[in-house]
């Protein structure tokens, strides 16, 4: 064959062989897949979470930006340190004593997202085949950063109250019977993503002290902890074992995901390790999306933004709840979220819901199957429904027409139970 000859897919399978073995696992996510079908206008999106910035008050933050820039242009269009910038750290201070976290400013490192230091765990603790626990089901994102680290993800159950604390048990005896030992507990406490469910009262203290019986770090991941409907914020974990915890959180939620703005907060140890390796990842990150969100926090009613965002969640959390109480057929079931963006759909017994996105789609209605949510690719009978973006009424509506879909699919299984042919 010729140079000439070649497609750009034979010039790139050329490299396959070269690749290092951590990059056979890279593939694209469940939700990543969806994003170009779910953009079309015609489709109602109930898939990716994408927050409700056009809540901002923009003209307010385009002013905020631009005096940022005139007056602070020469630090704001500079590099800053890796650990991140120190007015920053001091405003992420302030945010996470709502939830009653006391932490210096010394023991943040800013990343780009959350999802960035998710990464940084993992490279500073995962080696091939070492074991990482993570609920059942776990956000999408968290599994592709272990898994490009080659980790063997172990999940936990859990149910209506979060994570179970006699299946963590189970599962990190389990671990330790293989003659293994899990590196990290992985969990979102507050509003899961996937699930929707949140971490009981009754169970914080009790799963912390699991883990400290078993030396277990727990990273703590709370993008959606300011989002509850109904009270105050929720006391971290971190809040109450600040050695044995890593808390991330992120400004994609509150402020906007565009900045791209996150955080951890560590031990000593682990908060110097996640500095060398985000010097190595990225030299620092940005300063000028860092002093954005400072001057945000700093001259913005930013709590108030807050409670304006969560009156917005709420009512496309009860419009969604409205709807599948009313849509749904029978057989089918949901968590009921107090915050957050999601709901977790349980379809009738025997419909997939990764089999049947294609007819969803072809009724214009898009949602992400829960098998992205699961190491192992379980999950078929489960659904991701994200109710922050559209408005009440484009929410009804696209539930309505997947309330179809699903009805057509419990037909279809009926007719082939039955022995009539489809047409």
């Amino acid at each position: 064959m010729t140079a000439g000859s070649d497609s750009p897919a034979v010039r790139i399978d050329r490299y396959v062989g070269q690749y290092a073995e951590r990059a056979k696992g890279m593939v694209a996510s469940e939700i990543r897949a969806l994003f170009a079908v779910a953009a079309r206008p015609e489709i109602v999106s109930l898939a990716g979470g994408t927050p409700y910035v056009a809540a901002l008050p923009l003209d307010a933050v385009g002013s905020m930006v631009g005096e940022l820039v005139a007056g602070q242009g020469t630090q704001a269009l500079q590099y800053c340190t890796a650990q991140g910038d120190a007015g920053l750290r001091e405003r992420i201070c302030e945010v996470m004593s709502l939830e009653g976290v006391q932490d210096h400013p010394d023991d943040v490192v800013v990343t780009v997202g959350s999802q960035q230091a998710l990464d940084l765990l993992a490279r500073i603790f995962v080696d091939p085949g070492d074991v990482v626990l993570a609920e059942a089901p776990s956000y999408v994102g968290a599994l592709g950063a272990f898994s490009a680290y080659q980790a063997d993800v172990v999940h936990v159950p859990m149910d209506d109250e979060g994570l179970i604390p006699e299946a963590l048990e189970q599962a990190i005896a389990a671990v330790a019977a293989s003659g293994r030992r899990a590196k990290f507990l992985y969990t979102v406490p507050n509003f899961h993503n996937p699930a929707g469910v949140t971490l009981a009262l009754s169970r914080r203290h009790r799963i912390l002290d699991i883990c400290q019986r078993a030396e277990l770090l727990v990273v703590e991941d709370n993008p959606y902890g300011l989002l509850g409907f109904d009270g105050d914020p929720m006391r971290a974990l971190r809040a109450d074992d600040p050695e044995g915890v890593v808390y991330l959180g992120t400004f994609s939620k509150t402020f906007a995901a565009g900045v791209r703005v996150g955080w951890a907060v560590a031990p000593p140890a682990i908060r110097d390790k996640l500095i060398l390796a985000a010097e190595s990842a990225v030299l620092c990150h940005s300063s000028f999306a860092q002093l954005t969100v400072r001057e945000y926090l700093s001259t913005q009613p930013w709590r108030e933004q807050i409670k304006d965002f969560r009156e917005l969640y709420r009512a496309r959390r009860d419009a969604t709840l409205d709807a599948l109480a009313r849509l749904m057929p029978p057989g089918c079931g949901w968590t009921e979220p107090a915050g957050g963006f999601y709901v977790w759909l349980r379809l009738p017994d025997g419909v997939d819901a990764k089999a049947m996105l294609p007819r969803a789609i072809s009724a214009r209605v898009a949602y992400v199957p829960g098998t992205g949510f699961y190491a192992d690719g379980s999950g078929g009978q489960f659904a991701r429904l994200c109710y922050a973006f559209p408005d009440p009424e484009r929410i009804r509506e696209g539930i309505r027409r997947l309330a179809a879909v699903v009805e057509g699919e419990i037909e279809l299984r009926h007719d082939f139970a039955s022995g009539v042919p489809s047409v």
